[in-house]
């Protein structure tokens, strides 16, 4: 191989690398401040929800949040969302719903975070106690300094106990 060709083969490869590498201001960080933060709010918000404060539960939702449920009903909006809350812990008065994060990913750049997890509920119905959960997926975003849901996605994966598990959607 001929020195011009080493060196045009060289320089092909680094600008490969370089142009494959991410900068590190766009990185995502699992344990940086911001994701610390997005833990902090999701757990505000399992305690409220355990509490039965609908303002509480509501106070991590961007005022265009889009929510789809473990039983695919769709809603959009802070204000929907929240009543959709308040129904539940009026009909259901021993409600709950747990949402643990396993991973928190930010991208700073644009002040937006990706968060995934494991939740389950719980609630006796007429029939007996159910017992529901699964996999969620959220969208976060800093509106006013502030970590806010932008969308939630909850996936069943088992439902256990009454009439309520044997409905199909």
């Amino acid at each position: 191989m001929t020195a011009i060709r080493r060196t045009a083969l060289l320089a092909c490869v680094i600008t490969l690398g370089i142009a494959g590498a991410r900068p590190a201001a766009a990185q995502s960080s699992a344990d940086s401040a911001d994701a610390r933060a997005i833990r902090a709010q999701r757990e505000r918000s399992n305690a409220a929800i355990a509490r039965h404060d609908t303002a509480g539960v509501a106070a991590i939702f961007a005022p265009h949040v889009a929510v789809l449920t473990s039983n695919s009903v769709s809603m959009v909006g802070r204000d929907v969302n929240a009543e959709r809350f308040a129904d539940q812990f009026r009909t259901r008065p021993d409600v709950v719903y747990r949402r643990t994060p396993s991973e928190v990913k930010v991208f700073a750049p644009w002040r937006m975070a990706s968060e995934q997890g494991r939740w389950a509920g719980s609630w006796t119905d007429v029939d007996g106690k159910v017992s529901v959960g699964g996999l969620y997926f959220a969208k976060w975003r800093q509106i006013a300094g502030t970590w806010l849901v932008e969308s939630e996605t909850f996936v069943p994966e088992y439902c256990e106990g009454g009439k309520y598990c044997r409905t199909i959607p």
